[in-house]
């Protein structure tokens, strides 16, 4: 996991450098959905998986969610958002 977090920082740290839909892509669709999540959804409900949450969460761009309404997110953090429902 901290390898992933690591990289999927990285990639998101060239937002706003490379086009925004091959970030999106390539962190999100890609990283996070693909492999971080997988790790999230097979840690013990708990402190260790509220920790890696909030890691994630602190790695996405904030400018992404500025013209979002309230209530809404992007697409490719659905699968995010209802792990962190549950």
């Amino acid at each position: 996991f901290p390898s992933l977090l690591q990289l999927l920082s990285n990639v998101l740290l060239w937002d706003g450098i490379v086009r925004e839909d091959t970030v999106r892509d390539l962190g999100l669709s890609k990283l996070l959905n693909r492999y971080l999540l997988l790790n999230l959804l097979n840690t013990p409900p708990g402190p260790d998986n509220t920790e890696k949450c909030n890691k994630v969460v602190a790695c996405l761009p904030e400018r992404w969610f500025q013209d979002l309404k309230s209530g809404s997110t992007l697409p490719e953090l659905l699968n995010l958002c209802q792990h962190l429902l549950q």
